[in-house]
């Protein structure tokens, strides 16, 4: 969510990578008031990626605008790094940001209703609500903080199920999340995503344009609405993770802040699930979408546990055979295994199984298993079956193939692989070539493993992926 400050971009737009889980220390006041203003800029743009995907939520709540919402935060926190060196830190700096930002939201509003009479009734409608929500809050404090807190997190799953709305397009509903809801910059998605900023801001426009003249709803969908919702929702933040996990262009092959945030999001929609609607409300279709929502939470964390091995302390990529599994994270494996155990249970009662739920099995065969040779391939090849018959795709078919290769050797596992390549869909694939490259290195067949290499080479721009190929060329003389 970038914004100009005197012409530059906003310090609390910027990506603060290692920070993105950091605790927000509050000093108490008079240290803070005799910090620098360098101290403070650092303490906001931490509180900036922490929090101002909450704090924005909840102003488009208060105010109905995005766009004004959007602008009212960035003034909020600019006024913060103005005043917070000489008064000092709140002791709660989000409900002091919220509310400043509401102030500077109201005093934009009055500036246009000079210009037009309707922003008039916006700005005494915003005073009233306002003063009724002091009154509220000087009552009763302490009932005041804990409704608060609930609702930032209602406000949370208003904006997740308004930017994944059916009615936008698929491309438009990941840019919107990405910038509103995880508070990525829109430099940052179109980096992610292959596209120029740009054409990534004019799509962000484009989406906030739709909600407004069509009239989307800012809220949570009704228990009969949610299956048919849920899908769009959970498709966003599986692509969200997917580019954290292997990011598809840069220095790096995992972006923790993206990953950290689709799981971040997971849980929020599972407390949704699980505390809202119950196990099993009595609603057609979510006998399967409900599950699915566990599914997707545990299939993240048993990817993300894997996190620490996948690279060398210099940043090259090891493959699944080479990690050193001590490095897998326990606490997530066991969280995604007792996800997975109540999807499928739930699941089974009705003997329809989600495709989410089917791949964070197969990712717990991996997790569970002591190494490679260890592994229950014939288990993940019947499971990419059932996969297959409910979500039939070309790179379900490829890791598949894979699979085959494990359990039957590489010559069989090339045969799938150029069936799936002579359809075509996987093309441009890199990791089509590089799997097909794999097995006719297995099988000796060097001329043609070095073609392929070539090939995954040329479609990669991912710098880790660049190098790991590169080297799996030279090695083949």
């Amino acid at each position: 969510m970038p914004t100009i400050l005197g012409g530059r971009l906003s310090p609390f737009a910027k990506l603060i990578r290692g920070r993105w889980f950091a605790k927000v220390v509050i000093m108490p006041e008079r240290v803070m008031s005799e910090s620098s203003s360098e101290q403070i800029r650092e303490l906001l743009d931490s509180l900036y990626r922490v929090d101002s995907g909450r704090i924005l939520a909840t102003l488009i709540r208060l105010l109905g605008d995005f766009d004004l919402a959007e602008e009212a935060m960035h003034e909020a926190f600019a006024a913060a790094l103005s005043l917070w060196p000489s008064s000092g830190v709140p002791g709660n700096p989000r409900p002091w940001l919220i509310s400043t930002a509401r102030f500077k939201a109201i005093d934009t509003l009055r500036r246009r209703a000079r210009f037009d009479a309707s922003q008039d009734e916006l700005v005494r409608y915003l005073e009233a609500q306002w003063n009724s929500a002091e009154r509220t809050k000087a009552e009763n404090r302490l009932e005041h903080n804990r409704l608060e807190d609930e609702f930032l997190e209602d406000d949370r799953l208003r904006l997740i199920f308004t930017c994944c709305h059916p009615a936008l397009a698929p491309e438009a509903r990941v840019a919107l999340t990405l910038r509103e809801v995880c508070g990525l910059t829109t430099e940052e998605i179109a980096k992610a995503f292959l596209t120029t900023p740009r054409t990534l801001a004019q799509r962000i426009v484009r989406a906030k344009a739709k909600i407004r003249e069509e009239r989307i709803p800012y809220e949570v969908p009704t228990p009969q609405e949610l299956p048919e919702r849920l899908g769009a929702v959970l498709q966003v933040i599986y692509l969200v993770f997917n580019e954290g996990y292997s990011a598809a262009a840069g220095a790096e092959v995992t972006r923790a802040e993206l990953t950290g945030e689709a799981i971040r999001l997971g849980r929020l929609l599972t407390e949704l699930h699980l505390t809202e609607l119950g196990p099993e409300p009595e609603v057609t279709g979510w006998e399967v979408m409900g599950p699915e929502i566990m599914g997707l939470l545990a299939l993240m964390l048993l990817h993300e546990s894997r996190r620490a091995a996948r690279t060398s302390s210099t940043g090259e990529l090891i493959l699944l055979e080479n990690q050193d599994r001590a490095l897998w994270n326990r606490e997530q494996i066991a969280e995604g295994v007792a996800l997975l155990e109540k999807a499928l249970k739930s699941q089974q009662k009705s003997r329809r199984f989600g495709a989410y739920t089917l791949q964070a099995a197969i990712a717990a065969v991996h997790a569970e298993a002591e190494s490679v040779a260890a592994t229950d391939w014939r288990q993940i090849v019947a499971l990419y079956d059932q996969l297959l018959r409910i979500q039939p795709s070309p790179v379900v078919q490829l890791n598949r193939a894979v699979a085959i290769a494990m359990c039957d050797g590489p010559e069989a596992g090339l045969a799938q692989i150029d069936a799936v390549l002579e359809d075509g869909e996987l093309a441009n694939y890199y990791l089509a070539h590089s799997a097909r490259a794999d097995m006719y290195r297995r099988l000796g067949r060097t001329a043609e493993a070095r073609a392929s290499y070539e090939k995954a080479l040329a479609l990669t721009q991912q710098e880790p992926e660049r190098q790991f190929l590169q080297e799996r060329i030279r090695q083949l003389g």
